[in-house]
């Protein structure tokens, strides 16, 4: 698998995820565009990833504004004239009973889940249907297809990122762009060790309980998902040549929830 001479903006790549598969990226040969609200972290990830491939650029981006999108992306295009891959990866986490969630937090979550996805897209497909190709993967969860307690909102938002590519699937296909998402288990990164002492407040439980017990029960091996194994499910995706995989959504749990 590689993407030689290809494109990629990935949001949310300043960190956690994001970076690991924009630095997977790098090493298949491809440019990458890493965007964050974080300019200082964004531009230190593009610095370290210059010896892993062609190019980096950091890009300041805000995905819940229009113009922040629209400004971002407009400079990738500058830069390198083409858009192959959008990985829509920016994401938080907030925990709480939904009968005491405040609405501002609902709407926030949502915003950068959802409003996030949509302004991206939007801002790629034009360039992507110029030039007749692209790929689109969604930062899902197996919170796509499954629910757990305290996480009204982000249940919400990652189910919708599955319609979301479904349409863009649809719409995309004759101009030959795919649209996937990824839907993995926890990983440990900083947003799920907030979650730990959290949900260990929330249900009562000591932290060990909530990995053991909540976070890894329904595993095959008690283990955590890493960021290795997204990025390289997000290579796969990126890099697959057909509308035979597109639309679709891929569970990269450890056996936590099986299709």
């Amino acid at each position: 698998m590689n993407l030689e001479n290809k494109v990629a903006v990935i949001t949310g790549a300043a960190s956690g995820i994001g970076k690991e598969i924009a630095r997977t990226f790098a090493r298949a040969g491809a440019t990458v565009a890493i965007a964050d609200h974080n300019v200082a972290a964004a531009q230190e990830a593009a610095k370290e990833l210059g010896s892993s491939g062609p190019r980096a650029l950091a890009v300041a981006m805000d995905v819940t504004s229009e113009s922040s999108v629209e400004s971002g992306i407009t400079e990738v295009i500058a830069a390198y004239g083409r858009i192959d891959v959008l990985v829509s990866n920016a994401g938080i986490q907030i925990v709480a009973p939904l009968d005491q969630l405040p609405y501002a937090d609902w709407k926030r979550l949502l915003a950068i889940h959802l409003d996030g996805a949509f302004l991206t897209t939007r801002a790629v497909l034009r360039h992507m249907y110029r030039q007749g190709s692209g790929s689109i993967i969604y930062m899902g969860s197996v919170h796509s297809k499954e629910a757990s307690l305290l996480k009204a909102p982000y249940v919400t938002a990652k189910h919708g990122l599955i319609g979301l590519a479904k349409v863009v699937a649809r719409e995309g296909a004759e101009r030959g762009v795919r649209a996937n998402v990824i839907c993995p288990g926890f990983v440990r990164t900083p947003l799920v060790d907030k979650q730990i002492p959290e949900q260990a407040k929330k249900l009562g439980i000591s932290e060990e309980a909530v990995i053991k017990d909540v976070m890894l029960k329904d595993t095959v091996d008690g283990e955590f998902t890493t960021v290795r194994d997204v990025a390289e499910a997000a290579l796969f995706l990126a890099s697959f040549s057909s509308n035979a995989l597109t639309g679709q959504s891929l569970v990269v749990s450890h056996g936590w929830f099986m299709q």
